[in-house]
């Protein structure tokens, strides 16, 4: 696929994986990308996964025909982005591999070498002239693993991101991007903020007309859109105005709390609610959610002395991922000894910025006459401008 002239995309789209990273479900599949640069000199960007290597080197055979690539560049050392490097490198004998030195530890630790006669060590702001094109190099350490580069070709003004801007779904996926580019980042790169607006940084000094990311579609129009979206989640600052509910329920009771109080935030006019039950749903998206949206409620039960085990998997994946910025009430269900508000309290203790309504609702066994009373009162809270 033509991106610019001279430059192409040879990626593979992988349509018949399941879960990503063995845990996020991509019912669209999921894109490689690796680019080729034709000039004086020509470079391949990046692998593809080890399931999809005879498709790349056929694309890249197709683009280049007898042409021998000179350089193979390597911003991401992750093998859903490397594993064919040993191929590749077996395949046109004279290539060197262009990458930071970080990258050429971690190949000797996958492929047992480092490659040392085919060596470019590449650092911040160096460059590889291939002609009319040049590149040159940006480091973006935990974007999001501690090796990676980014790199920007001047004469096409385009930005090769590595998993910056990517999105899990193929190239040709019918969706829309925020969803599941924000699902992606927080899940993946979530954690990692800082880095990201440091690579933000960086970029905004550039003209930037293209950005190639690793995974998902080539970005080309509406640049600001996606950059704006990108310094929002990489603060933490809520993207949405709305009320993301999650919910784990054993028997029922507390699903009939979270019902009554959707009901409630809907007279009160809440602009969105989005409601997850941790039973069924796919948690990437309710974390998705929860970064999302400026207040969330969390509603579950005692169980064991602590909270429901995949509401305190919720939350681990949020604290893991500098959950802050937010709004919390919670729903509260016990029978004999309820805690649930203490621990919760105590897990999001180290989160920034985490301020608890002052209404609650606390349920002993069954929503009784005195529950309705405390959720009409917490959707008011969380309602109030």
């Amino acid at each position: 696929m033509k991106i610019k002239d001279n430059i192409y995309n040879v990626g593979v789209n992988d349509r018949e994986i399941e879960l990503f990273e063995g845990q996020y479900v991509v019912e669209n599949g999921m894109a490689y990308n690796s680019y080729i640069i034709c000039d004086e000199k020509t470079a391949v960007l990046d692998s593809v996964d080890k399931c999809c290597g005879e498709e790349w080197m056929n694309n890249i055979k197709a683009q280049l025909g007898d042409k021998e690539p000179d350089y193979l560049v390597v911003h991401h050392m992750e093998p859903d982005h490397s594993a064919n490097i040993d191929t590749f490198l077996n395949v046109y004998k004279s290539a060197k591999i262009v990458s930071s030195a970080k990258s050429f530890t971690m190949m000797k630790q996958f492929f047992g070498t480092d490659y040392p006669e085919r060596q470019i060590v590449v650092g911040e702001g160096d460059k590889l002239s291939l002609g009319e094109h040049e590149l040159t190099f940006m480091t973006a350490p935990m974007v999001h693993w501690p090796e990676v580069i980014v790199s920007y070709e001047s004469k096409s003004k385009t930005l090769f991101s590595a998993d910056a801007f990517g999105k899990f779904g193929t190239t040709d996926a019918d969706e829309d991007w925020a969803c599941e580019a924000r699902r992606y980042y927080f899940g993946i790169v979530g954690k990692f903020g800082a880095q990201v607006q440091a690579l933000l940084k960086k970029a905004s000094a550039l003209e930037i007309e293209t950005i190639c990311p690793l995974h998902g579609p080539v970005l080309t129009e509406n640049l600001e859109y996606y950059i704006n979206l990108y310094d929002t989640w990489s603060s933490y600052k809520p993207e949405s105005e709305g009320v993301a509910v999650v919910y784990t329920s054993v028997y029922g009771h507390t699903a009939q709390a979270v019902e009554m109080l959707v009901s409630e935030l809907e007279k009160a006019g809440c602009p969105k609610i989005a409601v997850s039950n941790l039973a069924y749903c796919d948690m990437a998206e309710a974390v998705e959610d929860a970064f999302r949206y400026d207040r969330m409620v969390l509603a579950t039960t005692t169980y064991n002395g602590g909270i429901f085990p995949t509401m305190y998997e919720f939350i681990h994946h949020l604290t893991d991922h500098n959950f802050q910025n937010k709004t919390i009430g919670i729903i509260e269900n016990g029978s004999w000894a309820p805690n649930v508000e203490k621990n919760i309290k105590a897990l999001l203790a180290n989160s920034k910025n985490i301020t608890f309504t002052d209404a609650g609702v606390h349920i002993k066994s069954a929503v009784g006459a005195d529950n309705a009373d405390e959720i009409k009162a917490l959707a008011q809270e969380l309602c109030k401008k």
